[in-house]
C-alpha cells in the first residue's frame, strides 16, 4: 500500500472511529459504504479499508450490499467489559507502581487528571470523559505491556461509549476524579498494594453505576 493510500485510509479510519466513539454515528446506524464515503467527503476505496478495520475490531458489521451498522453494545458486554478491566487494570497500575516512575514519567497522567478536575469545574462532562478514557490508556502505555495495551483499547472503545450515552444519566463524577488523582498519588508513592486495591474498587464501582443506569432506563443495548 502507498503512503499516500495508507494515509488516507488511516484518516477515514479515525474519523469514522470518533464518530462512532461519540455516537454522532450511533448504534443501529446504517448507510451504504458510497453514503459513508460521501458523509466523509472521501473516496470510496479508503472508507471501505477502514470500515473492515472497524468491524475487526467489534465496532462495525459489514453487510453485504447494504453497506456498514453501527454495532450496539448490550449490557452483558458492559458487564464482561468490567471483568476484565477491573482483572487487569489495577495489575497494571501495581506493576507501574513499584517501577516508581518519576514525575516526567507521569506527566501525562498528570496532566488527563488536571484536566479532568478542571472538566469538573466548567461543567464540560464530555471534556471529564475524553480526559478520563486518556488517563486510563496512558497507565497502559507506561505499563508497557503492548498486547495488553491493543487489547485493552478496544474495550476502552466500547466502554466510551457506553460512558458518553450515559453522561448526563449518572451522578457528576467527582468521587470518580478524586479516585484518580488517589491512583496517581499511590503510584507515584511506590504502593503497589493500595494502588491494586483502590483500582480494583474504582472499577467495579464504575461497573455497578454504569449497570444500575442501564437498568433504571431501560437500556439494554446502546
Amino acid at each position: 500500500m502507498s503512503e499516500i493510500k495508507q494515509t488516507r485510509v488511516t484518516d477515514a479510519y479515525n474519523r469514522l472511529k470518533e464518530e462512532i466513539l461519540t455516537n454522532r454515528m450511533p448504534s443501529g446506524f446504517q448507510a451504504p459504504e458510497p453514503e459513508i464515503a460521501e458523509l466523509l467527503g472521501m473516496s470510496r476505496t479508503p472508507v471501505r479499508e477502514a470500515l473492515i478495520k472497524l468491524e475487526a475490531e467489534g465496532l462495525v458489521q459489514l453487510i453485504p450490499r447494504r453497506g456498514a451498522r453501527v454495532l450496539p453494545v448490550s449490557t452483558e458486554d458492559m458487564a464482561e467489559i468490567y471483568e476484565i478491566l477491573t482483572a487487569l487494570e489495577p495489575e497494571a497500575a501495581a506493576a507501574l507502581a513499584r517501577r516508581r516512575p518519576g514525575k516526567d514519567e507521569l506527566a501525562g497522567m498528570e496532566a488527563a487528571t488536571q484536566e479532568m478536575e478542571t472538566a469538573l469545574e466548567t461543567g464540560d462532562l464530555e471534556a471529564w470523559a475524553d480526559a478520563d478514557d486518556r488517563f486510563h490508556r496512558l497507565l497502559l502505555e507506561l505499563h508497557g505491556n503492548k498486547r495488553m495495551l491493543a487489547m485493552v483499547s478496544l474495550l476502552f472503545d466500547q466502554a466510551h461509549r457506553a460512558r458518553m450515552v450515559t453522561l448526563r444519566l449518572r451522578e457528576i463524577p467527582k468521587n470518580s476524579t478524586q479516585v484518580h488523582r488517589d491512583i496517581l498519588e499511590k503510584i507515584a508513592e511506590g504502593d503497589d498494594v493500595g494502588v491494586a486495591e483502590l483500582f480494583r474498587e474504582h472499577r467495579k464501582d464504575a461497573a455497578r453505576e454504569l449497570l444500575d443506569i442501564l437498568k433504571k432506563f431501560r437500556l439494554p443495548r446502546l
